[in-house]
């Protein structure tokens, strides 16, 4: 142990360096107090009188604001007015297009009617000049065949090469006559047709009675190919037994029938309208 160690000193504690700062601060502060106070006490402070006006910052910003707002409703307006022409434009290409279609139609229905009528035209023509180029011979075979049915009533028609040649010729040439008149359904004439009316009343001239309508007709003798007709033969459209068309063979390949109404009575070749069959009565 040190000699030391219990002699008591006599030295001072040391003062903390924060107490003696802040002991220091408020002494300097409070003589700075006093000066200042001392200084302005005499004089008194005169009162501001003048107003200064400080610029307002929000003009130029609504300034602003009112620029953009009339910029966007003018660019608003620039794209609904486009819009509007564009929806006018289109519309209107429709309706361009539309307007060349339908003249296009209309030019091609128009061209269509003129060609019916003319056709028409011509098809009626040559019925008149047919229909008057046989009334003479309509006149003179009337009368013949008169003679013929009072003759054949007196016997039966033959089974000879000689009666049949005959009998095909009359057939025929009363079938000829008759063309250019019109055709009625349920017609048996003397104007008028429908197919079957016009082949019963052939056939009668040659003193014959064929049923009334073509499905009978068509069986109501030997059945033929088409490649071997002779000059009234009857021609039927449809299944023999069932057939819906009938007409005469007149030899030189074409046939006499009541087609239609819009064609009536024609003379027509086989090729216009090719049979289903044939079938020979005499």
């Amino acid at each position: 142990m040190s000699h030391t160690a219990h002699i008591p000193s006599h030295r001072k504690p040391r003062q903390r360096a924060s107490k003696s700062a802040l002991r220091a601060g408020v002494a300097g502060g409070f003589l700075s107090t006093i000066a200042v106070a001392g200084a302005a006490g005499p004089a008194q402070a005169e009162p501001v009188t003048q107003t200064i006006e400080m610029p307002t910052i929000t003009d130029g910003l609504a300034t602003a604001v009112a620029a953009s707002a009339q910029a966007t409703q003018q660019v608003a307006l620039d794209l609904e007015t486009q819009a509007s022409e564009d929806a006018a434009a289109e519309k209107a290409a429709k309706t361009a297009k539309k307007a060349h279609a339908e003249a296009v139609r209309k030019d091609e229905a128009r061209k269509k009617a003129e060609a019916a009528a003319k056709a028409k035209a011509e098809a009626e023509a040559e019925e008149r000049a047919e229909r008057a180029s046989r009334t003479a011979e309509r006149t003179t075979l009337s009368a013949s065949s008169g003679s013929s049915d009072s003759g054949s009533s007196a016997s039966a028609p033959s089974s000879s090469s000689a009666n049949v040649s005959g009998s095909a010729a009359s057939i025929v040439a009363f079938a000829k006559a008759q063309v250019g008149d019109a055709y009625v359904s349920g017609g048996t004439g003397p104007n008028a047709w429908d197919c079957s009316g016009l082949v019963q009343a052939a056939y009668r001239t040659a003193g014959i009675d064929l049923p009334r309508v073509s499905q009978s007709q068509s069986t109501a003798g030997t059945q033929v190919s088409l490649d071997s007709l002779q000059p009234g033969d009857i021609l039927y459209w449809g299944g023999a037994g069932s057939a819906y068309h009938v007409a005469i063979y007149v030899g030189g390949g074409e046939f006499v029938g009541a087609q239609n109404s819009s064609t009536g009575t024609v003379q027509r070749s086989l090729d216009y309208d090719r049979p289903t069959g044939a079938v020979r009565v005499l």
